[in-house]
């Protein structure tokens, strides 16, 4: 090419040769073939010009390189007895070191004639190895899919084969992380227990854990491994356990949602299916508990230690709920929690407060009876004792009285001596000789101030209700019906709150009481937003079927509640913003939504 003058060429085939090479790189890159033919090595001129000599020359040499590589696989498939063919495979070895083509070519073969080769093992998955470090993306690829073929004949060293896979998975290539992805699903479905084995211990962490390489992993287990496993966990009962062991050991230290994650796919399983015995329940309740640091000291400053346990204890609802063991979890409570419930945070005391309702009517005589105490001297610090007073947390209150109905259901005689009632069981804890009259007289005034302060707040949000309505008329914008919208909404579990407390309070005026012990009643945060026609006639209305609403809290598991960021207005926060304003008795102080939690515990991996 000369300056300010048209570009010539001596020969227009050399031209075109460029381009051709051009383009054959180009498509490698994008895409490779899953195998490589030996025609796709003389789709170039092999004819040298004299404008690309070196090139020529380089071209010649690979092909030459192809050719001598299908001698030796042509000698191999030839060969009965492979194993007298080492010159073959020395030579197969020695070709993984030249041309890019070549390498590609030699990543396909020497794990196909591996076995053959005992004494060049070494040898050869070394050469392997450079491939797989190669700084061309189509020479990695080809290798990384030739790694399962090592297992085929030689199993014992799958193990090795996952790790080396496991280590690949931080590649930032897109082709390159989907041929790691394809091989260990190889492996995994060639042998799930060895494959399985070796990749959990990588999902543990111990002191040289990379945390970079771990959480690549876990990402592969959930998206890859857990949707299939009803095709890799055979035999299945066999299976399940060995995976149930797996995840168990990888839980020394892990996230809130990395927990969740694996209980997700443990409860997914069918040895914890809705046909398990209560054997099974308990065990999930016991790896919960491991979660939960039960046997720790607790320290009330210990705001990760706070999170996690009420998060374990949501987590755990279902299984109580289907025959475990609630004991260690309400010991732990009673010993640790409720002496200390002023001290919690405050956007911890109502978390603890549902958990606590919700575990209630799962509880056994024995825990009712320690629990009591407890739960009847927190009512008497949230239900006022007079009038004057200023505050009253409607949700606590709420929370509070169910949980008495459900324990005093199972221990009725035990109100005797902690509100003053009269309930006649023949035994001694009925202590009908001893005078509790005063204790009675104290809590009914408490019931009976708290049921006019609510139906003083109900009168009140009702009204807030017409107003809303007619507020909604008047909107215009999408903005101003969002924001009515959303008041309405709030107004509406504030009435729900209310009526459910007038419902809990009503039996309780008796001497000898009517405890609620069955689970018909919906809880406030557990109701769905109904359609915003039928808010005012919903609000009304105290038990029922109602379908469950994901940011309201419901069904508190834990499920949106452990993540790295809370989503979603919690239910808790609209009770406050229904009573605020509205009630001279305010609403109380509880109730934000949940903090993220980030990394567990052990190794300074932040907030559970």
């Amino acid at each position: 090419h000369k300056p300010n003058g048209p570009m010539l060429y001596q020969d227009l085939s050399c031209c075109l040769l460029a381009l051709l090479l051009q383009a054959n790189i180009a498509v490698r890159k994008q895409k490779l073939p899953e195998t490589i033919s030996l025609s796709s090595f003389y789709t170039l001129p092999k004819t040298p010009f004299s404008a690309s000599s070196a090139m020529s020359e380089h071209q010649s040499e690979e092909v030459q390189q192809i050719e001598k590589l299908y001698e030796f696989s042509e000698r191999l498939n030839a060969s009965k007895d492979k194993s007298q063919n080492v010159e073959d495979y020395e030579g197969i070895i020695k070709m993984s070191k030249t041309s890019m083509k070549a390498k590609q070519l030699a990543s396909q073969l020497i794990p196909r004639y591996f076995k053959f080769f005992p004494s060049l093992s070494t040898d050869a998955f070394n050469a392997h190895m450079d491939c797989i470090d190669d700084g061309d993306l189509g020479v990695r690829v080809q290798a990384i899919r030739g790694l399962p073929l090592f297992c085929k004949d030689t199993p014992d060293i799958l193990s090795k084969i996952v790790d080396v896979l496991v280590q690949l998975l931080n590649t930032e290539e897109s082709v390159e992380r989907d041929a790691v992805h394809k091989a260990l699903m190889s492996l995994l479905r060639q042998d799930p227990k060895v494959s399985s084995t070796a990749l959990f211990t990588h999902a543990g962490v111990t002191p040289t854990t990379d945390d970079q390489i771990r959480e690549k992993v876990l990402n592969f287990v959930k998206d890859k491994v857990f949707p299939v496993k009803g095709e890799l966990l055979k035999p299945q009962e066999e299976m399940e356990r060995h995976i149930t062991d797996l995840i168990k050991q990888s839980l020394e230290d892990v996230t809130g949602g990395e927990f969740k994650m694996f209980m997700d796919f443990l409860t997914s399983l069918s040895i914890f299916g809705g046909k398990a015995p209560k054997e099974r329940m308990q065990e999930l309740v016991e790896i919960i508990e491991g979660q939960a640091d039960l046997n720790a000291q607790f320290d009330v400053s210990d705001t990760d230690h706070i999170d996690r346990l009420i998060s374990c204890l949501q987590l755990a609802l279902p299984f109580f709920a289907r025959g475990a063991p609630s004991s260690r979890f309400l010991s732990y409570l009673n010993k640790h929690i409720m002496p200390v419930f002023d001290k919690l945070p405050e956007e911890r005391k109502l978390d603890l407060l549902k958990a606590l309702a919700d575990i209630s009517p799962y509880t056994t005589a024995q825990e009712a009876r320690q629990m009591l105490p407890s739960m009847v001297e927190l009512l008497k610090i949230y239900m006022p004792a007079k009038k004057t007073v200023e505050e009253m947390n409607f949700t606590y209150v709420e929370c509070l009285l169910y949980a008495f109905h459900h324990l005093a259901h199972k221990v009725p005689n035990a109100t005797n001596s902690l509100c003053g009632y009269k309930i006649v069981t023949g035994q001694p804890s009925d202590r009908l000789g001893e005078d509790f009259s005063e204790l009675n007289k104290d809590f009914t005034e408490r019931l009976t101030i708290v049921e006019d302060l609510t139906k003083a707040t109900m009168k009140k949000l009702t009204q807030g209700m017409s107003e809303h309505n007619k507020a909604m008329s008047a909107a215009k914008t999408d903005e101003e019906k969002a924001s009515v919208k959303t008041k309405k909404q709030n107004t509406t579990t504030g009435l729900r709150t209310c009526n459910n407390i007038l419902a809990l309070t009503k039996p309780l005026h008796a001497k000898v009481p009517s405890f609620i012990g069955d689970t018909n009643m919906n809880l406030s945060w557990k109701e769905a937003t109904k359609p915003l026609a039928s808010t005012t006639k919903t609000a009304t209305t105290i038990g029922g079927k109602r379908p469950a609403n994901s940011n309201n809290g419901s069904g508190n598991n834990g499920a949106a509640k452990r993540g790295r960021g809370s989503g979603g207005v919690q239910q808790s926060q609209l009770v406050n913003k229904a009573f605020e304003g509205i009630s001279s008795y305010g609403v109380g102080r509880g109730g934000r939504g949940r903090r993220g939690g980030g990394r567990g515990r052990g190794q300074g991996r932040g907030h559970w």
